[in-house]
């Protein structure tokens, strides 16, 4: 029997993932019927936001942001009791776009993207909601969104990653400065997914300005960046990446559990 149980689990591997049923609940895996069940007022809905298409210099892909969502949002299904809503890849980035492969929203329909999507979800009874956000110029939109929500008794909250990851990255970064595919951004794409990371062609690249954005062209506006990046992407390495990556991880899932104490109005559903 003994030799019998060895050869089963040698044929059949038993992985640690598979005994482990996530707490959460991804949405589009659902028939309308199971998602009427789960989408209750005691509901958090988690909506990640990652770009798929935004420059990240010449040694991250441009599907940067959607990797950090993605691997964020697996995370937060582990562990947290959520409902966990489809991607969204288009927002608002208009500090990049003068390098091909980059898309941005207006303010304004990012903004309302958001407000749309949450809105719908809404009437179907959650009255808190969280962005898992992994772009900085997003909160331009994202504040905005949030406060059109509240007026209507919907509770919208989002990550802002500098404020979590700041006390960390200040404890080990190097780098002169710099906030976007630099030193933290590449080191924790070394940890979340490093087979999209060629530090090869890694740089140092920081120009500070006072204008926002970047842009390729001497004397343009901006802080002036010939490869997209902002900062020092060669001082990246992986042990600062899972450092960060953890903190962020932390962070948001405190945050989505403070979201879960927050008191709301109660709404009738449909």
């Amino acid at each position: 029997m003994k030799r019998l149980l060895v050869l089963l689990t040698v044929i059949f591997p038993i992985s640690s993932t598979s005994q482990t049923k996530p707490k959460g609940i991804l949405l589009e895996d659902l028939t309308w019927i199971e998602a009427e069940k789960v989408l209750t007022a005691e509901t958090i809905v988690v909506i990640p936001l990652g770009a798929a298409a935004k420059e990240h210099g010449p040694h991250l892909k441009l599907k940067n942001d959607l990797l950090i969502a993605e691997y964020l949002k697996k995370r937060v299904l582990e562990q947290s009791n959520v409902v966990i809503a489809p991607t969204i890849t288009y927002h608002f980035y208009p500090a990049f776009l003068e390098y091909p492969g980059s898309t941005s929203l207006r303010l304004e329909t990012a903004r309302d993207l958001v407000v749309d999507i949450v809105k719908t979800l809404a009437n179907y009874g959650p009255r808190r909601f969280y962005i898992l956000n992994t772009g900085v110029s997003t909160l331009r939109a994202l504040q905005p969104a949030a406060e059109a929500l509240a007026k209507e008794g919907i509770i919208l909250r989002y990550t802002d990653l500098l404020k979590i990851t700041g006390p960390v990255e200040k404890s080990i970064g190097r780098q002169e400065g710099g906030t976007h595919a630099d030193e933290i951004e590449t080191s924790m794409m070394l940890y979340m997914a490093p087979a999209t990371v060629d530090m090869k062609k890694a740089a140092k690249d920081y120009h500070p300005s006072s204008e926002r954005g970047l842009t390729r062209k001497p004397g343009g506006r901006g802080s002036y960046s010939p490869t997209g990046i902002f900062g020092d992407a060669t001082l990246a390495t992986r042990a600062k990446g899972e450092q960060i990556t953890k903190a962020l991880v932390t962070g948001v899932l405190k945050e989505i559990e403070e979201l879960r104490q927050t008191p709301v109005a109660s709404q009738p559903r449909w």
